[in-house]
């Protein structure tokens, strides 16, 4: 059934594209020779890709780095989740402003900046040596999260201004891939550098990523966007409120929107697993801590989310209703993973859980992600994806906390992780129903 405003598939969106070819036939996305073709035709996207990628890995050493640092001064469930939490509460509030400031300013200097502000924060992490000093990790992470606030709705925006229509799901899928990919290797390699060199040098192998990726991203020659909407006359325009009301406008209006923007949140209800991931390989497993076994759980699951949209594009085909299919069906194959996961004996029972829990995990950000960005015009999309943003990292936040908390409260971790694996059934059953009800509908 079709939504009043939502596009088809195939039909263009109101944005700045790299060129005409959007009439040329999609490459197919499951074919790895389409990848190879879609970088050398767009030297533009190839560069983004390529700052994406730098960025990426890094990331992943500050993560690994960071857990092992608060689990040797603190020894605390809570302490990594009040980490991950202090990483998501600031777009649950600022994304709202950083979506109306990636739809007037340039995406590619917000970008930028972003880059360069966050190379002083990481090095700050040098300076926490005592468990006294544990609250600057906190702080730290709000403000390294406050900046990513900025970057991130300006960066999925700016994907389909610098490629053709056909090239969105290609783009999607190599961009999933790509972080899943520099999860399993940042993961992987940062818990090794970290164990035999010290969370210090992961720390500036982080700052250095950063200043890389600003690099490679100064050289891209962005298309000129024609922004929209009125002068500013009022305190209102001024402020971003005006833009802001609008975008919810937009919203509300097209139904179809709404519920695609539902689609990441419905994972968050259960996100706390990512908390687990930590608990289970450095304490509940005998891996020898100092990062490794935290290391390894966190690489396969950049594994199973390279993998997971390209096994469903193959399985399910690439058309919108088989998207729609693909996000109800993984919720359940996410539920299903983290079941047996609660009950691995050991790390090598528990590696293929994680690999096959976030291949549906990864099904749906890349297909949410892209329906979206077909369906979403560039003068709403800034906002559209930063309130998705913000609605995701506030629930995953309070699924964060509640997960230490129930940790630190003597609540054993498979006991734990079976809580959070149920909880994915309530956004399956939720699409199954929407699924359901279109069909009755459409029929």
């Amino acid at each position: 059934m079709e939504k009043r405003g939502v596009s088809k598939p195939g039909q263009k969106t109101a944005s700045v594209r790299s060129s005409d070819s959007g009439s040329r036939p999609s490459l197919p996305v499951i074919d790895p020779r389409s990848y190879l073709i879609f970088l050398k035709e767009n030297p533009r996207y190839r560069s983004f890709w390529l700052s994406g990628v730098i960025s990426q890995i890094g990331n992943w050493f500050n993560y690994i780095a960071i857990f092992v640092l608060l689990t040797k001064l603190t020894g605390s469930g809570m302490a990594v989740s009040w980490f991950l939490i202090a990483k998501f509460i600031p777009t649950s509030f600022l994304a709202p402003a950083a979506g109306v400031v990636a739809d007037r300013f340039s995406r590619k200097s917000i970008m930028i900046v972003s880059d360069l502000l966050r190379v002083g924060v990481v090095l700050c992490f040098l300076f926490v040596k005592k468990p006294e000093h544990v609250w600057l990790v906190y702080f730290l992470a709000l403000v390294q999260e406050s900046i990513w606030t900025f970057y991130d709705p300006a960066r999925r925006a700016s994907v389909p201004n610098i490629c053709a229509s056909h090239e969105l799901h290609l783009a999607n899928a190599l961009s999933g891939a790509t972080w899943s990919v520099m999860l399993a290797l940042g993961a992987a390699m940062g818990g090794f550098v970290t164990h035999w060199f010290g969370w210090e040098t992961a720390i500036i192998v982080d700052a250095a990523s950063f200043v890389i990726s600003a690099s490679i991203m100064a050289r891209i020659d962005f298309p000129e966007r024609k922004v929209t909407g009125r002068v500013a006359s009022t305190w209102k325009d001024l402020t971003g409120i005006t833009a802001l009301w609008e975008g919810v406008r937009y919203v509300i209006h097209h139904r179809e929107v709404a519920v695609l923007l539902l689609v990441k949140s419905g994972w968050a209800l259960g996100g706390g697993v990512l908390v687990l991931l930590t608990v289970f390989g450095e304490q509940v497993f005998t891996t020898g801590g100092h990062g490794v076994g935290s290391g390894i759980l966190y690489s396969f699951r950049g594994v199973g989310a390279a993998l997971g949209p390209l096994l469903a594009w193959h399985i399910l085909g690439e058309s919108r209703n088989a998207m729609y299919r693909g996000i109800c069906f993984s919720y359940f194959v996410v539920c299903a993973a983290y079941m047996a996961f609660a009950r691995a004996p050991g790390i090598l029972w528990a590696i293929p859980c994680v690999f096959i829990g976030h291949l549906g995990g990864s099904t749906q950000w890349v297909f949410s992600t892209t329906l979206l960005q077909e369906s979403v015009p560039d003068q709403f999309r800034g906002r559209v994806f930063a309130a998705e943003m913000a609605m995701l990292t506030f629930i995953l936040s309070l699924s964060t906390y509640f997960t230490g908390m129930a940790l630190d409260a003597g609540s054993h971790p498979r006991v734990v992780a079976t809580r959070l694996a149920l909880i994915f059934l309530l956004p399956g059953a939720f699409w199954g129903l929407y699924l359901w009800i279109g069909r009755r509908v459409k029929g």
